[in-house]
């Protein structure tokens, strides 16, 4: 068995490959012993409407015949029409794709660990499968979206080796922004990076801004030529709808924000990254301290734009692989697993097996959630597309704020109370009175959404609800169900 193992460990890519496709099918097994199996959350299927849309009539659209700025992840979304012009099966493209993605933040935070603590080969093979175990990432793997995608590219900054490949850093960052606009915070900790510990080198920096550029540029002029702005619709739409938020105060929002990539085994690993990150200033350990401070960068920018904390804290889950590898490599120079001392044996042992048996409960507990969040979305937003599909005429018009399952399934034009196809809406996305006569004056035929999301909507006199799902699973969870109400504008 030691030699399997010993010749294993020659092969990481292959081990956390591996370990990431069995941890993903688990996750899925769980899922559909539920009796289905989908996506957990409504906006992967935006990003499949945009993906079918690109991959077989090769326009960037949600609703077909017009171009949109609605999808937050270009990359992804590309990455996604592969499988529609190979005719491929969308759930299963998607979950190949989290998979190996998966498996590739395993490898990259195996090599930041390497790179960072070179004598600590078993602390980053640990780090590297700890990755594909971590519940947030597994979900993540699951989902359909572009998480694990941009948690690469910002563990890829950081395991990239200055001067020599700053060019490939720079096209990395421009990637990663692709990917998520928030990709805007690695530039700043690149910029850094290139000017520490030594003196300048401006070649290599000319070679990462023109690396960076040659796909940031293009990204800007292609957004501006779907909606004329610079961003996506949805930069701006979330921050318009969760606006109330941030009259929290700033405190409590950094506090519940911040907290969000601990739930689970970083709790344990907490006090090996606060003890690192001390050790890394006193002895000005920049690349580490960059990495915290893009960590942080990232907390302290939602608490104070986008300060919300559903499906698990999504936003923040591409922190977790470095704060993985600073953890792992953190606790390797703490530990004394066979040391003389009974005591520090006792108390190193007992910290790591705390964290294995703290990791497998929540990967298990994640499994349960994942399957959970799917049967939602599977009983709620698909199973009232299909109903749309079925039961309306072929030129309604429907109104609604997940769009994502009745864009992909409905096959009815759509106006986005979210702001993100319909960007129009985003100056008065929470005032019901406001959405009310914008859905007169657009012709809006049907309503679909959560009763309790639009209370004045949902109960006016010109409304007739005409569907509700009555699934179990999301009531029981603490929500409603899905309902669908024909809409009589105002005479």
């Amino acid at each position: 068995m030691r030699n399997i193992l010993r010749r294993l460990s020659a092969y990481p890519a292959l081990i956390f490959l591996l370990a990431a496709a069995v941890s993903v099918l688990v996750y899925l097994a769980f899922s559909a012993a539920g009796g289905v199996v989908g996506f957990p959350l409504d906006d992967a299927w935006i990003h499949q409407t945009y993906a079918r849309n690109l991959g077989l009539r090769g326009e960037f659209a949600f609703i077909p015949g017009q171009p949109s700025a609605g999808s937050t992840s270009l990359l992804w979304t590309a990455l996604l029409a592969i499988g529609y012009v190979l005719r491929l099966e969308p759930h299963v493209w998607a979950y190949t794709l989290g998979v190996l993605l998966l498996g590739l933040n395993a490898w990259l935070v195996y090599r930041l660990v390497r790179r960072w603590w070179p004598a600590s080969s078993a602390a980053a093979l640990a780090a590297g499968l700890l990755v594909t175990l971590e519940w947030h990432l597994v979900w993540s793997a699951g989902s359909g979206m572009e998480t694990l995608l941009y948690a690469a590219g910002a563990l890829a900054i950081f395991v990239l080796d200055w001067p020599a490949q700053a060019g490939l850093a720079g096209l990395v960052a421009g990637l990663a922004v692709l990917t998520r606009p928030d990709g805007l915070s690695l530039l700043p900790f690149l910029a850094v990076r290139a000017w520490l510990p030594g003196p300048p080198d401006w070649r290599a920096a000319v070679r990462a801004s023109l690396g960076f550029g040659l796909l940031f540029g293009p990204y800007l002029l292609f957004n501006v030529s779907l909606s004329g702005t610079p961003w996506p619709n949805t930069f701006y739409a979330k921050q318009a709808e969760y606006a109330v938020l941030r009259e929290q105060p700033l405190l409590s929002r950094l506090a519940e924000i911040g907290s969000l990539p601990f739930i689970g085994v970083l709790a344990l690993l907490m006090p090996a990254i606060l003890i690192g990150g001390w050790q890394a200033l006193r002895q000005r350990q920049w690349e580490k301290l960059l990495a915290l401070g893009w960590v942080v960068g990232v907390i302290g920018t939602y608490a104070l734009r986008l300060p919300v904390t559903y499906q698990h804290g999504r936003y923040l889950m591409p922190v977790i692989p470095l704060l993985v590898a600073l953890g792992a490599g953190g606790l390797a120079q703490i530990i004394r697993p066979r040391s003389g001392q009974l005591l520090a044996r006792v108390f190193s042992r007992a910290w790591l097996a705390a964290a294995v048996l703290l990791a497998l409960v929540f990967w298990l507990r994640g499994a349960l959630a994942y399957g959970t969040d799917v049967q939602i979305i599977e009983t709620e937003m698909v199973a009232t597309a299909r109903w749309v599909a079925g039961n309306t005429p072929p030129d309604a018009l429907i109104a609604a704020h997940d769009i994502g399952a009745l864009g992909y399934f409905g096959g009815r034009r759509v106006l986005d109370m979210a702001g993100l196809v319909s960007p129009e809406v985003i100056p008065f996305i929470r005032d019901e009175a406001q959405l009310s006569a914008w859905l007169d004056r657009s012709g809006a035929n049907d309503l679909e959404t959560f009763p309790s999301w639009y209370p004045a909507l949902t109960a006016a006199r010109q409304v007739q609800r005409v569907f509700v799902t009555g699934g179990t699973v999301s009531p029981a969870a603490g929500g409603e169900n899905m309902a669908v109400y024909i809409w009589q504008p105002r005479q």
